[in-house]
């Protein structure tokens, strides 16, 4: 996949303001409406959160990486902004789903239903943005994915860069609590207090983003625990009832949380 990007780049020649977008079909072996779909930061973070869940880290050389290149010329070419998601990624998700092959997994990344990469991984487990790519119940054991951990995929994913507002300090606080133990000056003061400097803030690079108050999150919880969908619809309610547009943010606290407990199935 880098191979066919750098070709690309290579045949469009030195970066100009007349320069065309990076498309899907550009660098993945994708037709149909995706293929002219220039890929936007929004879709890159979104994959980066799903790789982040289900393998435990941003893959090298994964789709996620591949799609932050293209996005990051597309930013500074002006074709897309900061924030821009393509309706694809927003309306069907994108998916990293395992299959068995022998002593290994082959693992598949896909954006809408159409898939961008293939390779290797160590075993894990079938994940979707706000829902579990799998046929039947995904049973973790002893290693369930924690309220701490779906906040720092949060942060590290699609929503870590935007600025924290108050549905994102509702959903931290709703967080916080259903961990059962809240203490003065936790992540939930923290995420509070990030939400009243940034209304007060003109300038979105002087404002507090969700990664500034939930890196390392696991650390900052006195008490952590596996998410369950409890968590989860709390954390989804909290979110929607502070936001005026009455939905949760697409890669944001509320989604987070919702794939870490559809992963928890037992």
């Amino acid at each position: 996949m880098e191979d066919k990007m750098n070709q690309e780049q290579q045949r469009r020649g030195p970066m100009s303001s007349e320069q065309e977008p990076i498309t899907y079909g550009d660098v993945f072996d994708v037709s149909g409406d995706l293929a002219s779909r220039p890929i936007a930061p929004q879709d890159a973070a979104t994959m980066q959160t799903a790789e982040q869940i289900a393998l435990g880290k941003t893959q090298t050389g994964g789709g996620a990486a591949i799609m932050q290149s293209a996005a990051a010329v597309n930013e500074r070419l002006g074709t897309v902004g900061h924030r821009d998601m393509t309706d694809v990624v927003r309306d069907q998700g994108v998916t990293v789903m395992e299959t068995d092959v022998g002593a290994r997994r082959i693992v598949v990344e896909a954006v809408g239903d159409q898939v961008v990469g293939q390779y290797s991984q160590p075993l894990t487990v079938p994940t979707i943005i706000g829902q579990v790519m799998s046929p039947d119940p995904v049973i973790l054991g002893s290693d369930p994915i924690t309220i701490g951990e779906a906040l720092e995929a949060s942060a590290l994913g699609a929503g870590g860069d935007k600025p924290v507002d108050l549905s994102d300090a509702a959903a931290i606080q709703a967080a916080e609590r259903a961990t059962g133990t809240i203490l003065p000056g936790g992540i939930g003061a923290a995420a509070q207090s990030a939400a009243t400097h940034n209304v007060r803030t003109l300038g979105d690079e002087d404002k507090t983003t969700i990664s500034d108050v939930l890196e390392d999150a696991t650390s900052k919880l006195p008490a952590d625990r596996p998410a369950t969908r409890e968590d989860a619809e709390g954390v989804i309610s909290a979110e929607i009832r502070n936001n005026p547009l009455m939905a949760a943010h697409p890669g944001g606290v509320a989604d987070s949380m919702a794939a870490a407990a559809r992963l928890n199935v037992q």
